[in-house]
């Protein structure tokens, strides 16, 4: 099946563009193998054998300025090499055509009623709306679920503004779908600014300070 959003050291799940769907992402195309055509696939689902099967169609997600904007792609067929999952599609028959769509991450439609049958791992539509709680203090609430290509992101509303909270175990230890809450702790700085004075020497231990006890003691 399709990878949800992992746990907190895994990948995060597809944005549902559309209220009826939500949109799961499978993989990336890693970067051109070879010349005719093939993928290195970076893989964010648990069944790539049956997930990347001849005549699969997959959505592309790519810039706007990429000729294979709008489209989809259709395997052609699917291989390990030396332990490494690589994509052949239908269309792209040698290395520079391949090239054009290096980094493109592949999604499908999937049904957002889904159940998610792997531990620690859920879909997008499971994750937005849940309170953000710091300390037992709730902080604000998951708004959406960024993937960029080397981290997911939980999108916080916090204060009137949104705050980019990386989908890690060590910042969110904590995420429970049913009590509806996820649980972080952010390092310094990540929900409020830190004041210019935190990291400034205090009077007490100011090289000033130590000097001039250092010249009193001789």
């Amino acid at each position: 099946m399709p990878s949800p959003a992992k746990s907190p050291q895994g990948k995060a799940s597809a944005r549902p563009p559309r209220p009826s769907k939500t949109q799961l992402r499978v993989g990336r195309l890693v970067k051109a193998h070879g010349l005719k055509g093939a993928f290195k696939l970076e893989l964010y689902t648990d069944d790539p054998d049956g997930r990347f099967v001849p005549g699969a169609v997959f959505i592309l997600q790519v810039p706007d300025s990429s000729p294979w904007f709008g489209k989809t792609v259709t395997v052609r067929e699917f291989k390990w090499m030396n332990t490494h999952p690589v994509l052949f599609v239908e269309g792209i028959d040698d290395r520079s055509a391949a090239e054009e769509l290096v980094r493109a991450i592949l999604w499908i439609d999937e049904d957002p009623d889904a159940t998610v049958e792997e531990d620690d791992a859920w879909y997008d539509h499971q994750l937005v709306g849940l309170d953000v709680r710091r300390d037992e203090v709730s902080i604000g609430r998951v708004v959406r679920v960024d993937h960029l290509p080397g981290q997911d992101l939980l999108v916080v509303r916090h204060d009137g503004r949104e705050v980019l909270v990386p989908f890690v175990s060590a910042i969110v230890p904590v995420v429970d779908v049913p009590a509806g809450r996820v649980v972080v702790t952010p390092p310094p700085g990540l929900f409020e600014e830190l004041s210019s004075d935190d990291d400034a020497p205090t009077e007490e231990s100011g090289p000033a300070e130590e000097l001039d006890r250092v010249d009193a003691e001789e």
